[in-house]
C-alpha cells in the first residue's frame, strides 16, 4: 500500500471514531450531568473538524508538481497542521471559560455511570493514539502526526475528567466542581499540547534542519557508488511527506564532463531507490583538489 493510501486510511479511521466518540461524550455528559465530560465531548468535536483538514492537506500536498509548484504542494501540509493548532486553541479557550463559569455556579453530584463510560474511551483513545502515531513514522506526515497528538490529548483530558469525577463522587457534597477543575486542566493541557504540535510545523515550513538521520543514509548511500571520493555539503528539506535534496559529491578532477555527469546520475537513482519519501535530488560536482 502507498504511503498516501496509508495516510488517508489513518485519517478517516480517525474520523469515524471522534465522530462516534463525541457523539457518546455528549450524551454521558449531559445526562450523567459532568461538564468534564462534555468538556471532552467538545474537544472530539473539534477533533472532526482538524482529521477532516488532516485528509484534504494530505490529498492537496500529494497533487504533482506543475508549472506553478515545480517543487509540488507538499508545503501545504504543515499548514494544515497549523490550522489543526488553531482549531485546538479555541476547544482550549471554550473548555477553560465554561469550567470557570460552571466552577462559580452550584450544581449537582455527576452520575457514577460517566466513570464506566469514560474508562472505555480512555483505552480506545489511547489505542487509536498509538495506531496513527505508528502511520504518521511510515508515512513521515506531520499532519498525521499532529491527529496523533490529538488522540493521546483526548485520552488525557479524560484521564482528567475520570480523576474529577471520582473525586466528586468519593467525597460528595462540597466536591461538585472537581470535575469542572479537571475540565480546566483539561483545556491547559491542550494548551501544551498545541505548542508541542505547532513547533515542529513551523520548523517545517522554515525549512529548520532537523533531519539528521536521512543525511547520514544519503552520504553512506552515495560513497557505496563508483566514481565517489567523499560528499560534502548535504541539505535536506522536508515538503509533506517527502523530501528534497542538495547534495555536493567530491570527484576525481580530471574526469570529464561527460564522466561526472554519468556519476551525478547514478547517485540520485541509487539514493532514490534506497529512500523512496526522497522525491529529487540536486547533485553539484565538486573536484577533489
Amino acid at each position: 500500500m502507498s504511503r498516501i493510501k496509508t495516510a488517508t486510511r489513518t485519517v478517516y479511521f480517525s474520523i469515524i471514531s471522534n465522530a462516534l466518540l463525541a457523539a457518546i461524550k455528549w450524551i454521558a455528559g449531559y445526562f450523567g450531568n459532568s461538564y468534564a465530560l462534555i468538556a471532552d465531548a467538545i474537544e472530539s468535536t473539534t477533533d472532526i473538524f482538524s482529521s477532516t483538514l488532516v485528509l484534504f492537506g494530505i490529498k492537496f500536498s500529494n497533487k504533482p508538481a506543475d508549472k506553478n509548484h515545480p517543487y509540488g504542494h507538499g508545503r501545504i501540509e504543515p499548514l494544515v497542521t497549523l490550522l489543526v493548532v488553531g482549531s485546538l486553541l479555541v476547544s482550549a479557550f471554550i473548555i477553560a471559560r465554561q469550567s470557570i463559569i460552571n466552577i462559580q455556579t452550584p450544581h449537582e453530584l455527576p452520575r457514577p455511570f460517566t466513570l464506566i463510560i469514560l474508562f472505555g474511551i480512555i483505552a480506545w483513545k489511547e489505542i487509536s493514539y498509538r495506531i496513527v502515531i505508528k502511520k504518521s513514522k511510515e508515512t513521515k506526515s506531520s499532519s498525521l502526526k499532529a491527529d496523533a497528538w490529538h488522540h493521546r490529548s483526548d485520552a488525557i483530558t479524560s484521564v482528567a475528567a475520570f480523576i474529577g469525577i471520582s473525586i466528586a463522587l468519593i467525597f460528595g457534597k462540597g466536591f461538585e466542581n472537581a470535575d469542572d477543575w479537571a475540565a480546566l486542566f483539561a483545556a491547559l493541557f491542550i494548551l501544551y499540547n498545541s505548542y508541542l504540535i505547532f513547533r515542529p510545523a513551523l520548523g517545517e515550513i522554515l525549512d529548520e534542519h532537523s533531519h539528521d538521520g536521512i543525511v547520514l543514509q544519503i552520504r553512506e548511500i552515495s560513497k557505496k557508488v563508483d566514481g565517489v571520493i567523499d560528499t560534502e555539503k548535504c541539505l535536506v528539506r522536508k515538503t509533506g511527506m517527502n523530501f528534497h535534496v542538495d547534495l555536493h559529491i567530491i570527484v576525481n578532477s580530471k574526469i570529464s564532463i561527460k564522466e561526472g555527469h554519468d556519476i551525478s546520475h547514478k547517485v540520485k537513482d541509487k539514493i532514490k531507490a534506497e529512500i523512496p519519501e526522497i522525491s529529487d535530488v540536486l547533485i553539484h560536482i565538486e573536484p577533489n583538489d
